[in-house]
């Protein structure tokens, strides 16, 4: 007697594409700046990102690695909620800070005070050389001597010998965070409507300027908007189409708008909930969540005015557990940041605070879990898994300051892609599969793409790729880019690197939750 044993066995499935990619950069292909990806930190635990009597060694070396790859550190702006509460004292030095207790859905809540002294400013000279700083001045509490003292103080910063021989440069003031929530978080009361936040921010924001010497000539300027949300066209709202329309602009503080600022996230976790990462990991979501700011990125544009994400991350309230935290959420920020650039925004700041679940950086020690509060064992400094994302798009950006990208068209639901020129000749592409592999799926599934070149130029034969590699998108350790990990003590990249050098004719092989760096050699 004998019997047959059958294996099952379950083979990838591997889906074949084809991408064409212009050889030369398209007319209107975006500009991008090497400090596209940018940081928006809470100010109230300032002291802790960059140290006060030392630089935070960790926070200055993550720092760095952008400036080695790009020639320009991130853009850092300090403020957000709180610094709408914050006040300021000579007799202060640095800070004095009061927090709410601490929940399982916000682990490190904002302070709901903050005093302030000179030396909170001064410290600014603790980051790399060359950084552009944007900093907010509190106008929800309407305390105009808060503002004006705060305003001396910044320009007393910025101005010390410190700080000008490292070439550290305030570039942009904030009158008030996110105004059209002033009603919701008991700001103003129920009145509170545009006309009457326009009106305001001219008198306190006139004030400011006049503080800080500001005019049309000068270096710093102020930012505008910096709404948490929009009405669009809606002009009985907050948005930039409503405020222009109120003549801002022609306010003698609306005349140093340079800028305009949205805050968006791409969910919330206020209130707790079953965030889902493959939602936020989807192409299409992405591109909604960016595109419905067209009509006011086409409107700041006609104003002749730059157009910023001045905080964004992915869910609101400091990200949502097991998502924002994870290596899908790496892929989530790449492509978001990069389909970003393809609707006019000119630069992304992620959001940061300590102890936040969506944070690219950890810049101190935490005591205290990030997902629900918990004691646990001290946690030393360390880069999160959306670091990667940002240390891949720096790497596409490159040094030279000429680059310039498009998005490339595929008709897949799940990979996006986007070409990269220099000096107007194609230089690299970055593929991302955003479908979201977990552990027990079973085999992961790969997309083959094959290239070919359209217009005039150099026609590359071969091409290097580097692998952003991980495990499962619900990690929040281990990855590798190029065979190498930032996951160190000192936040500086560590291993061998390794890519793989290919004819183009070959194509190449992307996996689910996977994104590869090609450059054409």
């Amino acid at each position: 007697m004998w019997g047959a044993h059958f294996i099952t066995l379950v083979a990838p499935i591997v889906l074949a594409i084809e991408v064409t990619i212009p050889l030369t950069a398209p007319s209107g292909a975006a500009s991008l700046m090497g400090n596209l990806v940018s940081l928006s930190i809470e100010q109230d635990r300032w002291t802790d990102w960059v140290g006060t009597t030392e630089p935070n060694t960790f926070f200055n070396n993550v720092l760095d690695n952008f400036i080695q790859i790009t020639n320009t550190p991130p853009f850092v702006r300090i403020g957000a909620d709180s610094e709408d509460h914050t006040d300021f004292s000579y007799d202060v030095e640095y800070e004095e800070d009061i927090f709410p207790p601490s929940s399982t859905i916000t682990p490190y809540p904002e302070a709901t005070n903050i005093t302030v002294g000179q030396g909170f400013y001064d410290i600014i000279f603790h980051l790399p050389n060359g950084t552009q700083v944007h900093w907010g001045v509190n106008l929800r509490e309407y305390n105009l001597t808060a503002a004006y003292l705060e305003t001396v103080a910044l320009m007393s910063a910025f101005s010390s010998p410190a700080v000008l021989e490292k070439n550290i440069t305030l570039k942009f003031i904030e009158v008030g965070n996110e105004a059209d929530l002033y009603y919701n978080n008991k700001g103003r009361n129920s009145s509170w409507n545009v006309q009457e936040y326009v009106s305001e921010w001219e008198d306190f924001a006139y004030n400011v300027s006049m503080a800080a010497n500001l005019s049309r000539s000068s270096y710093t300027k102020l930012i505008g908007a910096a709404f948490a949300g929009s009405s669009h066209n809606n002009l009985s709202g907050f948005s930039p189409q409503a405020i222009f329309n109120l003549g801002i602009l022609e306010s003698p503080a609306g005349q140093l708008i340079e800028t305009i600022s949205q805050h968006h996230y791409s969910g919330s976790f206020c209130t707790g909930g079953g965030a889902v990462l493959q939602d936020l990991m989807t192409k299409s979501y992405i591109r909604g969540n960016i595109s419905m700011y067209s009509p006011d990125i086409e409107a700041t544009s006609a104003k002749g005015l730059n157009y910023i994400l001045g905080e964004t991350n992915s869910m609101s309230c400091h990200g949502a557990p097991n998502v924002s935290n994870t290596a899908g959420a790496a892929l989530w920020l790449l492509d978001y940041t990069l389909y970003a650039t393809q609707v006019g925004i000119s630069r992304i700041h992620f959001h940061e605070g300590i102890g936040y679940k969506y944070n690219l950086i950890q810049p101190t020690t935490l005591n205290y879990s990030i997902l629900d509060g918990s004691p646990i064992a001290p946690l030393a400094p360390h880069i999160q898994p959306a670091y990667y994302a940002a240390i891949i798009a720096a790497e596409a950006i490159g040094s030279s300051g000429t680059t310039q990208a498009v998005e490339i068209p595929i008709d897949e639901n799940n990979v996006s892609g986007y070409a990269f020129f220099e000096h107007g000749s194609l230089s690299k592409a970055v593929f991302i599969n955003t479908i979201a592999y977990f552990s027990g799926a079973g085999a992961r599934n790969s997309t083959h793409i094959d290239v070919s070149f359209t217009g005039s130029g150099h026609t590359a034969n071969s091409m290097s790729v580097k692998t952003l590699k991980i495990g499962y998108a619900s990690d929040t350790t281990n990855l590798t880019w190029g065979g190498q990990t930032y996951e160190t003590s000192d936040g500086r990249v560590s291993g061998p690197l390794i890519v793989d050098v290919l004819p183009v004719s070959s194509g190449v092989d992307l996996q689910e939750t996977e994104s590869i760096l090609v450059t054409f050699l």
